[in-house]
């Protein structure tokens, strides 16, 4: 078993790491952690208690994984989890905290990468391949689908939900669920149109994004989406509306073509 570990770092005897194993000066692994093949904890990097991680992970300085929840009810005796899954990066000053109810689990998926400063509350879910750009926050219980992109310093009010394959833009603030497969932004946050450009890269072309792009504009007529074809990304997009929402979902705008084009 290959192992690269700094004699400066502190790692707790009970703490379980697999195979090539990297850990950078001053880092420390405290009790209960687990850590998977090929991960790479970075100089200064903390890793605390009831932290499970799968296997090539990277974790740049100075960042901070499973701190205690910022909830003034949570007891520090309590047993509660951070899982993530494999291949994701941790940038500089990133923290994510573990879930704030006993036996509760805070979860982040595969393939994301947050950048410099971004912050997952306790007792969120973040899907896989999603980013998180710089300063990005989200509160408590948030879920996150996969494939979103948050511009930013976004910030996310707890109980919110950011469906699939959304793109938030920067500096936007959200009090409620944002639709899938959609970009949003603004001051109040509406929903302009489709993530068109997010879609064509993921494959979602001809009569499958021509199926979303009518389910948007009966959306925002109120319209049900009976009579459409139901392809994979209409599925779930009828999956994710029959989830009872906890905050209400932001509402749509209407563009002038010189603002349209803007978001092309």
């Amino acid at each position: 078993m290959t192992r690269h570990i700094h004699p400066t770092a502190y790692i707790a005897p009970d703490a379980v790491l697999c195979d090539n194993i990297t850990v950078d000066p001053f880092a420390v692994i405290e009790s209960g952690v687990e850590l998977g093949d090929n991960c790479h904890i970075g100089a200064h990097a903390v890793v605390q208690r009831y932290v499970k991680m799968g296997k090539g992970n990277v974790l740049h300085p100075h960042a901070v994984l499973g701190g205690l929840p910022q909830d003034t009810s949570f007891k520090a005796e309590t047993v509660s989890w951070l899982l993530i899954g494999d291949n994701n990066v941790f940038r500089e000053g990133f923290t994510a905290h573990r879930a704030s109810k006993e036996h509760g689990e805070t979860r982040i998926a595969s393939n994301c990468y947050f950048m410099n400063n971004s912050h997952v509350a306790h007792d969120c879910k973040v899907g896989s391949n999603t980013i998180f750009a710089n300063n990005v926050a989200i509160g408590g219980h948030v879920e996150v689908g996969n494939n979103v992109f948050m511009g930013g310093a976004v910030v996310v009010h707890q109980f919110c939900r950011v469906g699939s394959f959304a793109i938030v833009q920067g500096t936007t603030g959200l009090n409620m669920d944002v639709i899938p497969f959609t970009l949003i932004g603004g001051r109040p946050a509406r929903h302009y149109r489709l993530n068109t450009i997010g879609l064509r890269r993921a494959g979602i072309t001809g009569e499958r994004y021509k199926v979303l792009e009518t389910a948007f504009r009966l959306l925002k007529n109120k319209q049900p989406l009976d009579g459409l074809e139901e392809t994979p990304e209409l599925l779930q997009l009828k999956e994710w509306l029959a989830v009872k929402s906890k905050r209400g979902t932001h509402g749509f705008i209407e563009l002038s073509r010189t603002n349209q084009e803007r978001y092309e």
